[in-house]
């Protein structure tokens, strides 16, 4: 019974990883019609559309987990604090879309796998050889993906990197908050943050016109509904039966299909160099994650 919870949490993660991945190609055309804040408070309005109803209704049944507990003030603070970290990062993905391409975007954002453990440093966390070897590897795809022959830093790739940077402690935020709150009330309190503060700053320097949003209609309907409200919904599903380790390996693999969703969607090409680069990103995601595990097996 364990073993199918595992499989089907497995198959759940990893049709999130590739909802997430196509997501790219969702942001990169959403692009070609508007700007990146007014984008991303619309996509993040849809989510909290989505996800609404289902927090309504879990609401409503008894809960016996002491998260209930926690005040209303509690949990407006902690969501108010996890949406500022969410703001930021997409916030610098968006923008960063406008000059790199949808797989480009989806491995460099893929690199918050290891960022986690190097932030957790700061706060006492011990990190494993595994995790230094894998960010090595990672690194000198980055460079191969990213950097130029006259040795700068593309662009749209370094908003990328920030935004891995704000994902991470996004990651480490949500990570301490949702053990002591409803995780799904927590998230719909974060979405809204983000789409208020997308909607302000959209205000203020962006041109906002009603036949944007109805033109990119498509891409915000996926980018919101599916990335954002189902894709969390299932994320938080399946690792219920899944160590956060293992399902950061199946969830990084967003990046495998966000180069998978440029190539059969938006005709986008990685060079020779390119494609080398994305797979040592992604083996150094997977040797971060795998070598701690072997070691553990090799003690025991």
């Amino acid at each position: 019974m364990i073993k199918n919870k595992a499989i089907r949490a497995d198959l759940i993660m990893l049709i999130t990883a590739a909802i997430w991945g196509f997501a790219f190609v969702a942001q990169r055309e959403g692009m070609e019609t508007m700007g990146p804040f007014l984008f991303n408070g619309s996509r993040f309005f849809i989510g909290v559309a989505v996800l609404s109803p289902l927090v309504w209704y879990l609401s409503k049944k008894k809960k016996t987990s002491n998260k209930e507990e926690v005040s209303t003030k509690k949990l407006l603070l902690a969501g108010t604090v996890a949406g500022l970290f969410l703001f930021a990062a997409c916030s610098f993905q968006q923008v960063g879309l406008q000059y790199t391409t949808a797989g480009k975007s989806g491995f460099i954002t893929g690199l918050y796998i290891f960022f986690v453990p190097l932030i957790g440093l700061f706060f006492g966390q011990k990190t494993g050889s595994g995790t230094w070897i894998g960010a090595s590897v990672a690194l000198i795809g980055l460079y191969l993906l990213s950097i130029k022959d006259d040795f700068s830093f593309a662009e749209g790739d370094l908003f990328q990197l920030i935004c891995a940077v704000f994902f991470a402690a996004h990651v480490l935020v949500i990570g301490y908050l949702a053990k002591r709150m409803d995780p799904l009330k927590l998230s719909l309190i974060q979405y809204v943050v983000s789409a208020v503060l997308s909607f302000i700053i959209a205000m203020a320097i962006e041109d906002i016109r009603w036949d944007m949003i109805v033109d990119t209609a498509i891409p915000l309907l996926y980018a919101g509904g599916m990335s954002i409200g189902v894709g969390y919904t299932l994320q938080v599903v399946a690792q219920q039966h899944a160590k956060s380790s293992h399902a950061a390996i199946i969830l990084g693999l967003e990046g495998a299909f966000a180069v998978l969703g440029g190539w059969l969607l938006l005709d986008e090409h990685l060079s020779t160099r390119g494609l080398i680069g994305c797979v040592l990103m992604l083996t150094g995601m997977l040797l971060s994650q795998l070598i701690p595990k072997f070691n553990l097996k090799k003690l025991s």
